[in-house]
């Protein structure tokens, strides 16, 4: 064989094109064509981004994470509202469950339009409940209000790195019995939309962590959630395990991808033992099934 082609100077891997390489011989020369195809943006994720743009991994939609990488020092923003940005450059952007259908992304001065994608929301009826735990008095109200702003005083505070790329794991094996986004009529009166997944699974069944991080908030008696962790994966993401019957974790206790935080439970404002998991995105509250979409297509920091 006497050549043989090679990609030209130039090329692009982020794009699909044709090249044309050639074999010849002393008798025939045969030519054929191939389509180079890119291994997606999960290569360019781990390469870098190209000069003067931002890569971004994931499908924008209502409840979504999507994965991004700039420049190291690049600055990000999504409708107005400052990203935070590793060293490295990685980013996330969260859509909350009643997203708009656009937003506007503006990374390093380029700007450009996501189109976030609509979904539907099923309505969910749970009744049976105990009448206090649907209607709470005026000091369960205030106890609501001042766990509600511990919590999201722990989800203000945004990690540095990027641990969510150490890869993703179920949280517990189980039924899901309950899904983000559902409008939840508990004793017949219309509530807020579920936060979460719900796996409904046998008391004291291990739970773990979805992904590398450290422990943010470690409580044991929540009005709602009953005995809580959360998780700061970095750069905004958080997660949640909730109605749990022990934790087995500490506040600012690093954890890896899989480890056991707890077992299952039934603490809290629950109907039986199930654990109810979720996660946000700085205050913005995602669905947990998008994000382990999102994580487990991501590529992982070794």
């Amino acid at each position: 064989m006497k050549e043989a082609g090679v990609i030209a100077k130039g090329d692009h891997p982020g794009r699909s094109r044709d090249i044309r390489v050639s074999f010849g011989s002393d008798h025939m020369k045969v030519w054929t064509v191939l389509t180079i195809l890119t291994a997606g943006l999960a290569a360019g994720l781990a390469a870098g981004p190209p000069a003067g743009a931002a890569e971004l991994q994931g499908r924008p939609e209502q409840g979504g994470l999507v994965l991004g990488l700039t420049h190291p020092g690049g600055e990000v923003s999504l409708d107005g509202r400052p990203v935070p940005v590793g060293a490295d450059g990685h980013f996330l952007l969260g859509f909350s469950r009643d997203a708009a259908d656009t937003a506007t992304l503006v990374a390093d001065g380029e700007r450009r339009v996501l189109t976030v994608a609509r979904r539907d929301w099923p309505v969910q009826r749970i009744d049976g409940l105990p009448p206090a735990k649907v209607t709470p008095d005026p000091a369960e109200l205030a106890r609501i209000r001042a766990e509600n702003q511990l919590i999201a005083d722990r989800r203000a505070a945004v990690g540095p790195r990027p641990l969510y790329l150490s890869g993703v794991d179920n949280p517990a094996d189980g039924v899901i019995s309950g899904v983000f986004g559902s409008q939840r009529v508990l004793n017949g009166e219309p509530r807020a939309p579920h936060s979460g997944t719900d796996i409904a699974a046998p008391a004291g069944a291990p739970v773990r962590a979805i992904a590398d991080g450290t422990v943010s908030l470690v409580r044991a008696d929540l009005f709602f959630t009953g005995r809580t962790v959360m998780i700061d994966h970095g750069l905004g993401l958080q997660s949640v395990y909730a109605h749990l019957s022990r934790h087995d974790v500490a506040e600012g206790q690093a954890v890896r991808r899989g480890q056991v935080i707890g077992a299952v439970g039934a603490s809290g404002r629950a109907t039986g033992p199930h654990l109810h998991w979720g996660a946000s995105w700085l205050d913005v509250r995602l669905d947990p099934e998008s994000v382990r979409a999102a994580l487990a297509a991501a590529p992982r920091h070794q």
